[in-house]
Formats: C-alpha cells, sequence, structure tokens
C-alpha cells in the first residue's frame, strides 16, 4: 500500500533543523527584496542623522516656501539691479508722497525716492547684517562654548558667570547706549555689536550640547583607547553636538534681521545714505495717516523675511530632533 503523500504547496511538520532552515529561507528572501518596506529591510544602506533630516525636509511644504523665499532674498540682494533699474537715492521732491503710478508701482516716499527702488535694496543691508552676525555669533559661542562645556573646570565656571553678565544687558538698550558713539555709516559696527551680545545664547546652547555629548558610550570608547582631546572633540563630540547650535542659529538670523530694522528705526544703527528698511520705516512712520503706502512696502517686506528664516528654522529643528517626528 503506497504511502500517504503531503498535498503540493503544503508545509510539512518539521523539527528544529526544519524551523532553522524555514528561518534561513526567509531571511534570504528579505535580503533579496531591494530595501524592503520603504526602504528599511536589511540590504537598504545606512541613513546618518543628516540624510535623514534632508529626506524630512523635502517633504516640509514649510521648508520648501521659506527656502524659495530665502533664495529670492539672496538673489535681490546680490543683484538688486536686475529687478529694480532705477537708483534708490535719486529723488524728486516734485513725486513727494504721492502713489502708485506707472513704472513705480509702489509710489515715492517723503523726498521724493521710489518704494519699489529702496525696498528691493534695502534687502542687501538687512540680509547683509543677518548673515554675517548669525556666523559671527555662531563661530564664537560654539567655539568659547564647546570647549567649556568639553573641560568643564573653572574656564566653565568663569564662562558661565560672564555669560550672565551679557545676559543682565538689554539687547535694545545696549544698541542705544553702544552705537549711539558710533559715526560709521557700514555695517559693522551694527554686525559687531550684535556678534558682542548674541554669543552668550548660542555659547549655552554649545555647552549644553557638548556635555550631553561627551557622556556617550563611543566618546568613553574612543577615550579608553587613547583618543587625543582634540580628535575626541573634532571627530566624536562636534559632529553629534552641533545640531542644536545650527537651529538656534537659523532662528536668530531672523531675529538679528528684525534687531537691525529696530536700532535703525531708532537712529542708531544703520544711518543714510545706507538704504535699509529700518531707515525708511523710521521716516515713514511721520507720514502714515497720509501716505501709508510708504510705510507698508518697508514694513512688509521686513516681516515676511524675518518670518521666513523663522519658519525655516522651525523646520531644521523639526527635521533634527527624531522626538518630534
Amino acid at each position: 500500500m503506497p504511502e500517504p503523500r503531503e498535498p503540493d504547496g503544503a508545509i510539512a511538520p518539521t523539527g528544529a533543523g526544519g524551523a532553522m532552515d524555514l528561518a534561513t529561507t526567509e531571511g534570504t528572501t528579505l535580503e533579496k527584496t531591494p530595501g524592503g518596506p520603504e526602504g528599511t529591510g536589511p540590504s537598504a544602506p545606512a541613513r546618518s542623522l543628516w540624510s535623514d533630516a534632508w529626506r524630512e525636509l523635502r517633504r516640509n511644504p514649510i521648508f520648501i516656501i521659506s527656502g524659495l523665499i530665502i533664495i529670492f532674498l539672496v538673489f535681490i540682494s546680490l543683484w538688486p539691479s536686475l529687478i529694480a533699474s532705477g537708483n534708490p537715492l535719486d529723488c524728486d521732491l516734485a513725486n513727494a508722497q504721492k502713489g502708485s503710478t506707472s513704472g513705480h508701482p509702489f509710489g515715492f516716499d517723503g523726498q521724493g525716492c521710489d518704494v519699489y527702488t529702496r525696498t528691493v535694496y534695502g534687502a542687501r543691508a538687512s540680509v547683509t547684517v543677518g548673515v554675517c552676525a548669525t556666523l559671527g555669533v555662531a563661530i564664537l559661542g560654539s567655539v568659547l562654548g564647546g570647549l567649556a562645556g568639553f573641560f568643564g573646570g573653572v574656564w566653565d565656571a568663569i564662562l558661565s558667570r560672564i555669560t550672565d553678565v551679557f545676559f543682565a544687558i538689554p539687547v535694545v538698550l545696549g544698541g542705544l547706549v553702544l552705537l549711539s558713539v558710533v559715526t560709521s555709516n557700514t555695517v559693522w559696527p551694527v554686525i559687531g555689536f550684535m556678534v558682542l551680545l548674541g554669543w552668550p545664547q548660542l555659547s549655552r546652547i554649545a555647552r549644553g550640547s557638548v556635555i550631553t555629548a561627551k557622556q556617550n558610550d563611543y566618546v568613553q570608547a574612543a577615550r579608553a583607547l587613547g583618543a587625543s582631546n582634540s580628535r575626541m572633540l573634532l571627530r566624536h563630540i562636534a559632529p553629534n553636538a552641533v545640531a542644536p547650535v545650527i537651529v538656534v542659529a537659523t532662528i536668530a538670523l531672523g531675529t538679528y534681521i528684525a534687531l537691525e530694522a529696530t536700532l535703525s528705526y531708532l537712529g542708531v544703527g544703520l544711518k543714510p545714505p545706507t538704504v535699509s528698511w529700518g531707515i525708511d520705516i523710521s521716516a515713514a512712520s511721520q507720514y502714515i495717516r497720509n501716505a501709508p503706502h510708504m510705510l507698508l512696502w518697508p514694513a512688509g517686506a521686513l516681516a515676511i523675511t524675518v518670518l521666513a528664516f523663522i519658519m525655516l528654522g522651525d523646520a531644521v529643528r523639526d527635521a533634527l530632533d527624531p522626538k518630534l517626528r
């Protein structure tokens, strides 16, 4: 009598060896699947924090919108003459406070200058101050805070007390006192003031991030293997501690642009003949009832610029913080 056969496609009962063979077969199948579901299979390439953040940013509409606005601002800051053919310093008192006319869509200010041209050229000073101040604050604050957090001890205590002193100085009041004695018409005194009073915030962020990073196991392993302080700081700690600094610096860039406009409005920031949104807003404030367009366009450009950088900072923060995903 013939022995009974298993139906085709059925799984015959197996012992421990059969279960291992089945697991091996399933593992081989997963490895043959390119990347697995959504690129998470065993054969998927390893991704770093920065590559994951870039993937998240590309899918974030806030990042795309703010990035396009910032690219446009940088473009008109570098080449304003491409979209504004006039000279921002060419004024005609006969056109003072006139509204929109052919060839002058934004009208004229109190001196007869074209508001559109001045609004376009005003982006250069604001973006220059914001970018340069942010770079200076980020470099100085990161270096001082990172070294204090890594070495600790007396240097950390001294830096903490120094930052406490700077935090006690009101920014606007400090600007009124320090910049009131400056007679230069360039942007560098304003940038220097922002770096002087802005580095303590980035310093504390960098210090806390370095203290957290140096307690990780891979840093302790590198120390046990005899890695030097410079190697541990540059190769192991800094790449993993820089993300919070980037987020805060990106948001602070918009804040510095608004601070420049505030100081220029108060008369201690940028000074004529420099073209600045803050200067134009200050000049237009006394004509707000008779010619509101003089205030509307530079103030609107300033608000959009600050909002774009804050939105960019929020998007970067969400991408670099896995807890917010």
